[in-house]
């Protein structure tokens, strides 16, 4: 199936519209969604998705986007998948007011952003860029991010339902979309109803690199630690005073560089403070412990207990306290359990005419949690790169391929289920690649 013959694209306007609307999430609110201009977008969405005739879509209370393409096939057995991306940008870079640029058939030359001459886009210092040559690069002019981080999932989405819609010839079964709030501060999937999304398996469209699909995420914890010094009049506190500010940076100092982020890198783990507040008397510490083994988890809080234990050692009549709570974990015990739903998604990415790479993300994605809410979600490229920063790019080349790999994923699946299982039965049948041409 030649899907790039057939198709008009429509996922470099959808994208240029969609970057346009300020969706910046805020991780100091308690509402859901965080900020009400995300549900701006799920708006814009939803009209799009009704305009294109699919019927049930919709935007919740809670700032989701739902909506179903019904299936187009004979087979009765073809599994409910999903695809997913989020409407949130990050809160580390300002949202508003971006100008997206599109860089016309890239050369190799470094990129200056317009509107702060500072902000240059070096292959050196972006090594994708190299992959890069001939194609169209899209960024902002310098004083925002793009939010290719998650927009570029969400135009391939849109436009994948646009060609599933027009293009009958691709046979799936019934397929669900989910566009979600909240991702980047860690609230992707609270509210997410998956009864109604009802899906077997999920694809979340959130990766970098074309070709990547990853299967592996941290696990993560959380932690607080409370220090519990002893205040007392400035004016008379020698011998007395035992500032809890003091204390937190001399251990925020003494943690170990081989387990911090910026001395970290592939399958390591580390412990990061994220977040300091508190006055003499008391102060806390915010961390993320990060590991891509679970049982690595409690030895890194362990880390921070004895850290503390050597701080307080000087200061005998303070005290601590480690609180530690779970936030998401390694969606790769669910995936494995699962195998055919990666599979399956390696075999469109081949068929989308690109080299499939299988990895791990030194972070999560909402698939970290969907997968343990029982709906098993790998995570497939979007194009995405430099993401959460001024220089965040993309390129209209690898987006046009993402949409094709959800196109082929959808014929895949139902290529590799059976006409009718029988009963009791998995809908699963053993999975075969596509014939040579």
């Amino acid at each position: 199936m030649d899907l790039n013959a057939s198709l008009g694209f429509t996922v470099t306007e959808r994208f240029l519209d969609y970057v346009k609307i300020d969706t910046q999430s805020d991780p100091n609110s308690n509402s859901t969604p965080s900020t009400e201009k995300q549900k701006d977008l799920g708006r814009v969405l939803v009209k799009e998705l009704l305009d294109m005739g699919v019927n049930d879509a919709h935007l919740d209370e809670y700032g989701y986007v739902y909506a179903t393409i019904p299936a187009n096939t004979d087979k009765a057995g073809v599994p409910v998948i999903c695809f997913c991306s989020h409407m949130d940008t990050a809160p580390d870079c300002s949202g508003t007011g971006v100008k997206p640029i599109v860089h016309s058939n890239y050369q190799g030359e470094d990129i200056i952003l317009p509107d702060d001459k500072i902000q240059v886009l070096k292959m050196s210092e972006h090594p994708d860029l190299k992959n890069q040559i001939g194609n169209d690069i899209i960024t902002a002019s310098g004083t925002t991010l793009l939010g290719a981080d998650n927009k570029a999932g969400v135009a391939e989405i849109m436009d994948a339902c646009y060609q599933l819609v027009n293009h009958p010839e691709i046979k799936h079964g019934t397929i669900k979309i989910l566009f979600t709030p909240d991702e980047e501060i860690g609230r992707g999937v609270d509210k997410a109803d998956i009864a109604k999304i009802g899906a077997f398996a999920c694809y979340t469209m959130d990766g970098e690199s074309a070709g990547n699909m990853e299967n592996e995420t941290f696990s993560a914890d959380g932690a607080r630690l409370t220090i519990n010094g002893v205040s007392s009049h400035p004016g008379f506190a020698k011998g007395k005073m035992e500032s809890a500010i003091k204390i937190a940076g001399q251990i925020i100092a003494a943690l170990p560089d081989d387990l911090s982020p910026e001395h970290t890198e592939e399958m390591q783990g580390f412990i990061h403070p994220v977040d300091f507040g508190g006055h003499v008397e008391t102060a806390t510490i915010d961390f993320i412990i990060r590991d891509f083994e679970d049982a690595n988890l409690p030895k890194h809080a362990d880390v921070i207990r004895k850290v503390a234990d050597e701080v307080l050692k000087r200061f005998p009549n303070s005290t601590y306290t480690l609180e530690t709570y779970e936030q998401y974990r390694n969606m790769k015990h669910v995936l494995a359990q699962n195998p055919q739903i990666v599979e399956y998604g390696m075999e469109a990415i081949r068929r989308a005419g690109l080299e499939a790479k299988l990895c791990s993300i030194r972070g999560g994605t909402d698939g970290s949690r969907l997968s343990f809410m029982g709906l098993p979600s790998p995570n497939i490229f979007a194009g995405e790169h430099a993401f959460h920063s001024k220089q965040e790019w993309v390129s209209v080349q690898d987006m046009q391929k993402a949409v094709e790999t959800i196109l082929h994923l959808c014929a895949v699946w139902e290529e590799n289920s059976a006409s009718q299982p029988p009963e009791g039965e998995s809908r699963i049948i053993p999975f075969k690649k596509q014939k040579a041409d």
